[in-house]
């Protein structure tokens, strides 16, 4: 229970951080006032529950995990290309969207792979799961 519990904490930290990486890299560029309230709001979201987990991990006296610097480079120069051939709202709101549907289906694998992770463990991924659905839900208004 305790190993699949310390796998599952630490991929919802490593997600709490790809996300809150992204949400970062494009607030210099959003210029729509309610899209980048959206996105403050879930950054803080995101910021949030990496921490809880990250005392979670603490308390098993283990460290949190850093997304993987191959995925994190990836990652910020496919944003970037992206923005720099479009940075509107729609573009920015669809990287978001993309990225949180990525999330949903990460984090539900995880929950289907560490399936003896302790209950609490389980319900903080669900409640980032939760968070990635209803930001994407949000975001809909602006693709």
């Amino acid at each position: 229970m305790e190993s699949d519990t310390i796998k599952l904490l630490k991929e919802c930290n490593a997600g709490c951080k790809t996300a809150t990486n992204s949400m970062e890299q494009v607030k210099d560029k959003i210029e729509n006032e309610c899209l980048s309230h959206l996105i403050d709001y879930n950054n803080k979201k995101h910021i949030e529950i990496g921490d809880r987990c990250h005392e979670l991990l603490n308390k098993l006296d283990k460290d949190e995990k850093d997304p993987p610097a191959s995925a994190k480079m990836f990652t910020f120069m496919s944003t970037e290309i992206k923005l720099m051939m479009n940075s509107d709202t729609s573009t920015i709101a669809k990287i978001m969207f993309k990225g949180c549907n990525m999330g949903v289906e990460k984090l539900s694998e995880y929950l289907n792979d560490y399936k003896d992770a302790s209950p609490e463990s389980k319900s903080l991924v669900k409640e980032l799961i939760a968070t990635e659905e209803t930001f994407a839900e949000k975001l809909k208004e602006f693709l």
